[in-house]
């Protein structure tokens, strides 16, 4: 058995540890357990944030017969409680809600109808300073052909009741004060995911001689970190009708892992991307030539991320060392720096500097023994 931090379930969970990897096993009702496990294989088909389905189980017990569901544990994760309840993640509060309307429109991209979106059936990964959300219970999930609009917005009412019930209970356990706006702030989760629908649904009406809007649009999801599966340009009277569909929000994930074989989450892969493209144009810079990006990605992890992770590793010291957000922190950290001295301090004292820091505050929030 694994004592694991995870949320509130209707359902008895126990965490076991199998050849090194945790798994979680939820006791269901009969039959239950093979619904979940297949909406949750439809989900990891269609290349979804959700917890991974293993397997499932029927047993039979002297008051009937019980099914369980097996999946793998979400390293890293974090129910929404813990954001709440411990101090040293409360920078990542503000990130929640927006982490949580992004899972609803990726899966409803996806026509998929959750069908009981809450903060209690996900859990949270840090992602270069923000949050991604994963679903991690799907009981009442179904994936359809076309998700109706009817749906869509039922979806929509069931989560806003679902987020200020949990920010309720969170007032009542003193983690938030009496006077927090429950209400309003679910309400807001509701418009923040309005938005991003539209940005991703919408449709541009173009002129001939502005095909290069089309390349414009493609890039400005690619930032959002949806990948384009397909474009539809239909003619509309003098002018061209421009449909853009998506398909996940992996897009800089996915770059990243083929450059490099690292799996990251997605604002992680946009930073390091970035810095990549940087080392791309330092090289070209010094020695006169252009480079490829799949060269400039093989510099950057021999030479680059590869050492300071090993420096990083070897400093700290954590048991639970997550080497793509140590070193986004490691970045973020050289930035804070650079801005105060005026000038680039390098990454060599800036990785001195953190890993003091780092542990500097992990003393402090160590309590005294007895």
């Amino acid at each position: 058995m694994e004592n694991l931090p995870h949320g509130e379930s209707r359902h008895t969970v126990v965490f076991v540890n199998y050849d090194g990897i945790a798994y979680a096993l939820k006791v269901l009702p009969e039959g239950r357990a093979l619904a979940e496990y297949e909406a949750l294989r439809a989900m990891e088909e269609r290349r979804l944030p959700a917890v991974k389905a293993v397997g499932h189980l029927r047993i039979q017990t002297e008051s009937g017969e019980i099914s369980v569901l097996v999946t793998q544990y979400l390293d890293h994760s974090l129910p929404y409680t813990s954001l709440f309840l411990e101090a040293g993640l409360s920078r990542y509060r503000d990130h929640l809600l927006d982490a949580l309307a992004g899972l609803l429109v990726q899966l409803h991209v996806a026509q998929v109808y959750w069908g009981d979106c809450s903060l209690a059936n996900t859990l949270f990964k840090r992602d270069a300073g923000r949050l991604q959300a994963y679903l991690v219970d799907a009981e009442t999930s179904e994936t359809l052909e076309t998700l109706t609009e009817a749906r869509r917005q039922n979806e929509l009412e069931v989560m806003e009741e679902n987020v200020g019930g949990a920010l309720l209970d969170l007032v009542s356990l003193k983690a938030l004060p009496a006077d927090f706006p429950c209400a309003e702030t679910a309400a807001a989760v509701r418009r923040r995911y309005e938005e991003l629908w539209r940005e991703v649904n919408q449709e541009e009406l173009l002129r001939p001689g502005d095909r290069y809007r089309i390349e414009e649009r493609v890039r400005k999801l690619n930032a959002l970190g949806f990948s384009v599966g397909e474009l539809e340009i239909e003619p509309s009277g003098d002018q061209l009708k421009l449909k853009v569909f998506v398909t996940d929000r992996n897009f800089h994930r996915d770059l990243l892992h083929s450059l490099t074989g690292l799996d990251a989450e997605e604002r992680q892969a946009q930073q390091l991307m970035n810095e990549i493209q940087q080392v791309r144009v330092s090289l070209a810079e010094q020695q006169n030539r252009s480079h490829s990006l799949s060269g400039a990605a093989y510099h950057w992890m021999e030479r680059i991320f590869r050492p300071t992770v090993a420096r990083l590793r070897e400093q700290l010291g954590a048991a639970d060392f997550e080497p793509v957000e140590r070193y986004f922190e490691l970045l973020e950290h050289k930035w804070y720096l650079s801005e105060r001295a005026q000038k680039d301090v390098g990454l060599g004292p800036a990785l001195l500097d953190y890993c003091r820091s780092s542990t500097t505050t992990t003393a402090s929030s160590t309590p005294p023994s007895e």
